[in-house]
């Protein structure tokens, strides 16, 4: 089976699909990963071919107006405030997918919700779609709203929620979704409905998020898609720091961008000191600066979570998809400081399961609340349930799971017919 996985965004966006990827290769099939060009070592040192693909649209996280919506608490809208500098690289990442998909001529296309490209040109090759999300997104349901939306419920609006931020999701880049179709797939020019999905997998737990009673037999939960870091080497100043007192709290906000670093850091030391606690700190994208020199802190810029998380009395972070579930499936408790997008939906989801405090807002951090949080993650009830819900995420297996399912979908296909995979025109 040849696997053409296509996805985008951040460092979060890219390290489940290379797990899955790595996953079907070991099962021997042919897979093919298409991510953002910044991440092509990263891929390459794992041994799996990769597509590079312009990845001009990362850097705009770091723009003025990004970090000037997101310090606003306006971070939904930052997207819409950008639309005029994102839409002129809209079109070359489209054309940038097509290429690389009919060059590798997958029997299956599996895609990110963020790889606008992928349902359509499945369409064009004739071969399998699946959808693949690290959050229950684009699949209606009555029991939670849209995890893009910051409200832990809507009611009756829930399944409403869904629908329609799928609509605006769709009707953003609609013209040059149409025009593409048209000219390089040689498709009608149809904008106002993406196509639908063969099948739909989502890398999550279901001990985190239970599955919606009202979704189809093609929609599955499969557990997370973990990259295993085991062999990795987090360095002799490290593993001296973790051995010689009390495991410290790990913070971390990993690809979110600086919005006055200083300060938060000044917050995210002195809360640390005030419960006597030791830290680990993440610069990651900047939202945390490199406090002076002490003992009681020890700064990196990233570290492989799978290995520190097994190492540290418990995390606060941005309450990304992959951080969150590394976390858990640790056995540790977190608290969530969510920034924006679905982070906020994780930060309710632990802390309805008693496995974290409330999510914390970044724009009111202070060192009282902070100070609140960690001393809450001390609790023996709360610690125990995260290590519960850690030994049951532990033993789910997502990423084989998804292979199985995949497997299963491929060979109740129709064979594709050879013909229909030609390139259109000069393209």
């Amino acid at each position: 089976m040849r696997v053409a996985i296509h996805t985008f965004g951040t460092r979060g966006d890219i390290q489940p699909y290379l797990a899955l990827a790595k996953a079907l290769h070991s099962s021997g099939h042919t897979v093919q990963l298409a991510g953002p060009q910044q991440f092509e070592r990263f891929v390459h040192d794992h041994a799996i071919p990769f597509a590079p693909l312009p990845g001009d649209l990362l850097s705009l996280l770091d723009a003025p107006k990004a970090k000037n919506a997101i310090a606003s608490g306006a971070a939904a809208l930052a997207g819409f405030k950008l639309l005029g500098e994102i839409r002129p690289h809209i079109r070359k990442l489209l054309e940038a997918e097509w290429l690389a998909a009919h060059a590798f001529a997958p029997d299956i296309m599996v895609y990110h919700p963020k790889s606008l490209a992928s349902p359509h040109i499945a369409e064009r090759l004739q071969c399998a779609s699946v959808l693949a999300s690290p959050l229950p997104i684009l699949t209606p349901t009555s029991e939670f709203p849209s995890p893009m939306l910051p409200f832990r419920s809507l009611g009756p609006l829930n399944r409403a929620s869904h629908i329609l931020t799928a609509k605006l999701a769709a009707g953003l880049f609609s013209r040059q979704i149409g025009s593409w179709r048209k000219n390089w797939l040689g498709l009608s020019v149809r904008t106002k409905r993406t196509p639908l999905p063969d099948q739909t997998l989502y890398g999550y737990s279901r001990h985190l998020v239970p599955v919606p009673e009202d979704w189809g037999p093609d929609v599955h939960v499969t557990g997370t898609w973990e990259l295993d870091s085991s062999n990795g080497v987090i360095g002799t100043d490290l593993d001296e720091f973790l051995s010689a007192g009390p495991a410290p709290v790990y913070v971390g906000f990993g690809s979110m961008p600086a919005i006055e670093p200083a300060k938060l850091t000044d917050v995210i030391v002195k809360a640390l000191r005030r419960n006597g606690m030791r830290g680990l700190l993440a610069t990651g994208g900047g939202a945390i600066e490199a406090p002076p020199p002490s003992d009681d802190l020890f700064v990196v810029k990233e570290l492989p979570h799978d290995i520190i998380f097994g190492r540290v009395h418990a995390a606060v972070h941005h309450g990304g998809a992959g951080t969150t579930a590394a976390a858990l499936r640790a056995g540790i408790p977190c608290t969530i400081c969510p920034f924006f997008g679905d982070q906020m939906f994780w930060g309710h989801r632990v802390a309805s399961l008693g496995v974290g405090p409330t999510p914390l807002a970044r724009a009111k951090l202070d060192v009282e609340t902070l100070a609140r949080a960690l001393k809450a993650m001390n609790d023996p009830l709360m610690r125990a349930k995260a290590e519960q819900i850690g030994y049951r995420m532990r033993a789910e297996g997502g990423a084989h799971e998804a292979v199985r399912l995949l497997d299963l979908r491929v060979s109740s296909c129709k064979t594709r017919t050879p013909d229909l995979i030609v390139a259109v025109a000069s393209h």
